[in-house]
């Protein structure tokens, strides 16, 4: 069975997408029309933009989103998968590809969801922070002692065995760092992000967001789509919507999730959009 997965922010770089505007009639036309619906040359950016450029919330969701469904539609036939997973954002650009949401209603969907947490993130300042070398459990156990101390910190992504994002106050991960450093992490490293993704300081932005999901209409995908939220196949509409929403202030379960796609009989791993960062965490999981 052929699993295809979709990335999420930070796969980001200068020059994503040029090739397939300037070889794909399809490609072009469906950049031009994120143009037209976003109210600006997103592709200027993506294509000849600086990396600050490209690191503003607003402009990296719709191009990862972007260059990750666009890449998928021009494969044609060779698009055939069994089962879709997308870390974090890379949600979003699973959806349209497995027809759950058009092109369209997706983009506009991954804009409104990046305006939202970009506002989120000026509201309260927060961060996130890789942790290499522990245990799940032990992550969780310190990060849950310094939030009931009064400083929000989460095991945020689930990235592979021995990897772990965490997401919090700047407070909280510098204290997180700190004790899982002294708990032996092999590496604690602060992330150069704006916000805590993946953690209840984004529920102003869900709130934001769950708003543009139920008004969105949602289709019954043409395969299974794995979420971030339980790592299980779903596609049921309305459990596809909820699960969404509850995304964005629950952690990416993806080491489980891509553990259950080969349960379920998962063979191959294709990955769609910029970079490759999905594909060394599937190495890392099997």
């Amino acid at each position: 069975m052929k699993a295809f997965v979709f990335p999420g922010q930070g796969a980001q770089f200068s020059g994503m997408g040029k090739d397939l505007y300037e070889n794909h009639i399809l490609a072009k036309e469906l950049f031009e029309k994120a143009n037209t619906i976003l109210g600006f040359r997103i592709t200027d950016i993506m294509f000849e933009g600086t990396d600050e450029e490209l690191r503003q919330t607003r402009v990296t969701q719709p191009a990862v989103f972007l260059h990750s469904v666009i890449s998928a539609l021009c494969m044609g036939d060779a698009f055939c998968p069994d089962m879709v997973a997308g870390h974090s954002l890379g949600e979003f650009s699973a959806m349209v590809a497995s027809g759950a949401l058009t092109f369209e209603d997706g983009l506009k969907l991954v804009y409104a969801r990046a305006m939202a947490m970009q506002k989120a993130c000026e509201a309260q300042p927060s961060t996130m922070a890789a942790i290499i070398g522990l245990p799940d459990e032990t992550i969780e156990s310190i990060c849950k002692e310094i939030t009931s101390s009064g400083h929000i910190v989460v095991a945020a992504n689930y990235n592979c065995p021995g990897q772990v994002v965490i997401s919090g106050s700047i407070e909280g991960i510098k204290l997180a760092c700190e004790k899982l450093t002294e708990a032996g992490a092999k590496r604690a490293l602060p992330l150069s992000v704006n916000g805590a993704f993946h953690s209840l300081l984004m529920d102003p932005a869900k709130v934001e967001l769950e708003a543009a999901i139920e008004a969105t209409e949602f289709h019954t995908p043409k395969c299974p789509v794995y979420q971030n939220v339980d790592a299980l196949p779903h596609t049921n509409p309305e459990e596809i919507k909820a699960n969404l929403i509850a995304q964005l202030t629950a952690p990416v379960r993806w080491t489980q999730s891509v553990r259950n796609m080969i349960a379920d009989g998962a063979e191959s791993f294709t990955e769609c959009g910029p970079g490759n960062v999905l594909t060394g965490l599937i190495r890392k999981i099997k």
